[in-house]
């Protein structure tokens, strides 16, 4: 976005800042890509504060213009407002998110309330509110193209919905319900990032591993060196369920990583997240019923295609039925396994993984240890993330050494349109480490922008275990759809062809920005990219055609455990959002299991994807009121990929024209209009369904 968050420090503030700087001026790299070679920990905060005082004398020049409001002097004006801003904050969140250090831990902590104070001096200016209206209400007259149309009826409901439309005092009160809620959710990424630090699997016997490979237990022993302690190191993945639980074969070392997961952020002293949630909670239906809605939810959910919580719920509430009768069965599975094994047990939720691989195999034959010799990260990179992006839209990748990187690990590529001209830098960033947030993401380094000159510069960032040197980074199938999902995002950022920054990219309704990464995922598993990839990473062989099937064949495998703990996820963030203004602070355990049971998905053994005490997506990350959007996204791709599917597939033609139609639009116009006009309909549900194996094949219409 063009206009961002900071606090009002005078230029004075900011006095270490000056033309040594490297933010002080546009990077003289391809596509002004970072300078990371130049750029120092202390660079980052006098930049931020002199790029904050730069863009409010730049506001206050556009609201305090004395010639009458216009298209140009106003709306545009503020899109060209700050640029140095922009600069040091797209590079801050971006390595702050990925390669975090304790000096910019504390610039973090520090600029965080000042930042949410930047946003409401802009946003909740009276006079540059009544020049944004001005041309609002004149905007039919003004004869503008559709994106500049969107732009003015973008930047009007933002100022109304940032509460633009209150009283002097209710703005007070906002203001300080908004610094509040910035500090508060960066406090709960702080503690967050070190109580998933601190609840890694720690032992210093190698027996309690047995299940591991070689390679596996290579990696928890350089971890531990990481950490200089001995024995050997499993870090956590931000989600409840841990990727060795599948393997480990000894129960209680089970029990034990899937309870640091569980418990993580719930262990009392400085770390425990628990009173940051509830008060999080509080505040927003406190901040919902200032702007003059029944709770958050409704505010938050104003601007996105779902449009109402209520919405929202109707969506997910009809998904839970199928998804816990179908994992009550695959319960059942597990449970007669365990039986037949006399484990003289019940399932629970540190079991589920373990044994389920068992019936996996038992039903398909499928062992994972044989699957990823076939997944060597470079080559599912190259040979299939790539190969698929060029089958589709023509574009190729060069790698380049000579763009400086914020960490040794990332990796810079040189994008090509299929005219042969550079079009974008698209930066990996995939291994796991202890100052990295959890889970996958995509950056924009530097944004699109025709109206700016820019280009995009973006980066995704994964957490796959690293190898011990010498060692492939060998994946499983979730890590290889991961690197597609992300994929997908980097390619919404990189087609973006828009005029203005604000509408360009993924700078769209969270419940839109996941349907082009979730519809890259299909591409993993479409024969003619699978076979491009799927190569035994010693032999170069390609994965037998029977164990290939077998994957293909288990894709609706344990779908309903899958689609129950997201569900789950979603219907408690959005419990939380609901709560009417008014009620108590909440005890997060206690309210936790009251959603669950509220909306029929307390399952003993399927545990909620997040607890609420780790949920970074809706306490840190954007998400609040939001986690449904991946559903209601998945219900987008697969109904994308219905298309695809009945017009021949992964041809040149149906990418361009997804390209042209979807990708490069950003938010220019109604996003619900723009998927129905290149679906030629509405979205359906039944082939999201059909895919999940929650109903027949013949059930999905043409």
């Amino acid at each position: 976005m063009a206009i961002g968050s900071g606090s009002i420090p005078g230029l004075a503030a900011a006095a270490d800042f000056g033309p040594n700087n490297p933010f002080y001026a546009p990077s003289t790299l391809p596509f002004q890509a970072p300078p990371f070679d130049k750029i120092k920990n202390s660079d980052y905060q006098p930049a931020i504060e002199a790029g904050m005082a730069q863009q409010r004398e730049e506001i206050k020049g556009i609201a305090e213009n004395p010639a009458p409001a216009t298209f140009e002097n106003t709306i545009v004006a503020m899109e060209k407002s700050g640029r140095l801003f922009d600069r040091a904050m797209s590079v801050f969140n971006a390595v702050t998110s990925a390669n975090l250090n304790p000096e910019l831990q504390k610039v973090q902590q520090i600029e965080a309330p000042k930042l949410a104070a930047h946003a409401d001096a802009i946003f909740l200016d009276p006079k540059l509110f009544d020049r944004v209206k001005a041309v609002y209400q004149q905007r039919d007259s003004l004869k503008l193209d559709s994106e500049s149309l969107r732009l003015v009826e973008y930047y009007y409901k933002k100022f109304v919905h940032s509460g633009a439309n209150l009283s002097p005092s209710d703005k007070t009160q906002l203001k300080k319900l908004n610094e509040e809620e910035s500090t508060l959710t960066q406090s709960f990424v702080t503690k967050l990032l070190a109580a998933t630090k601190d609840a890694a699997y720690i032992t210093t016997d190698k027996s309690a591993l047995a299940g591991l490979t070689d390679a596996q237990i290579a990696s928890a022993t350089e971890a531990a060196k990481g950490r200089k302690t001995d024995g050997y190191v499993i870090p956590l993945q931000n989600t409840t369920q841990q990727p060795d639980l599948a393997v480990l074969q000894q129960r209680s070392t089970r029990q034990k990583l899937f309870e640091n997961s569980w418990n993580r952020a719930e262990q009392g002293g400085p770390n425990d997240t628990r009173d940051t949630v509830s008060r999080l909670a509080q505040l927003r239906s406190e901040k919902a019923k200032l702007l003059g809605f029944p709770n958050y939810g409704a505010w938050k959910l104003e601007d996105q295609m779902a449009k109402t919580p209520e919405a929202a719920i109707k969506f997910m509430d009809a998904l839970v039925p199928g998804s816990t009768a179908r994992a009550r069965v695959e319960a059942g599975d597990i449970q007669n396994l365990i039986d037949a094994q006399k484990g003289g047990f019940k399932l629970e939720p540190w079991d589920w993984e373990f044994y389920s691989e068992q019936v996996r195999k038992a039903k398909y034959d499928l062992d994972e240890s044989e699957i990823k010799p076939y997944f060597e990260l470079n080559n599912v990179l190259e040979n299939g993330v790539f190969y698929a992006a060029t089958q589709l839209y023509g574009i190729t990748f060069k790698e380049r050494k000579d763009i400086p990187v914020y960490q040794p690990d990332v990796r810079v590529f040189e994008v090509h349109d299929a005219d042969g001209r550079t079009m974008a830098l698209w930066y990996c960033d995939y291994f796991k480490r202890d100052n990295k947030n959890g889970g996958a993401w995509m950056d924009n380094l530097v944004g699109q922008s025709k109206l700016l000159g820019t280009f995009p510069v973006v980066v995704n960032v994964g957490n796959f275990a690293k190898p011990a040197p010498g060692q492939p980074a060998l994946l499983n199938f979730r890590d290889v759809t991961t690197m597609f999902h992300e994929f997908g995002h980097a390619l919404h950022g990189m087609f973006a062809n828009t005029n203005y920054p604000t509408l360009s990219g993924t700078a769209v309704a969270r419940d839109f920005v996941e349907f082009p990464s979730q519809f890259n995922e299909h591409w993993a598993t479409y024969p003619a990219v699978f076979t491009h990839y799927a190569k035994h990473h010693k032999t170069g062989e390609p994965m037998p055609a029977e164990l290939a099937a077998k994957i293909k064949k288990s894709t609706t495998f344990n779908q309903g455990y899958a689609l129950t703990e997201i569900v789950a996820a979603a219907e408690l963030d959005m419990q939380w959002h609901t709560l009417p203004p008014g009620t108590a602070r909440q005890r997060s355990d206690d309210f936790e299991t009251q959603a669950l049971e509220k909306t029929h998905l307390s399952l003993s053994y399927v545990p909620s994807r997040y607890r609420s005490s780790y949920f970074a997506h809706i306490w840190g990350g954007g998400y609040s009121a939001g986690y449904y959007a991946y559903l209601w996204a998945e219900m987008l791709d697969h109904d994308a990929f219905q298309w695809f599917e009945d017009n021949g597939g992964l041809t040149r033609a149906n990418g361009d024209r997804l390209r042209k139609m979807v990708l490069s639009r950003g938010n220019t116009e109604d996003l619900a209009k723009m998927y129905s006009e290149w679906r030629g309909s509405e979205p359906r549900i039944e082939p999201m369904l059909k895919y999940r194996g929650l109903v027949s094949s013949d059930s999905s219409t043409k």
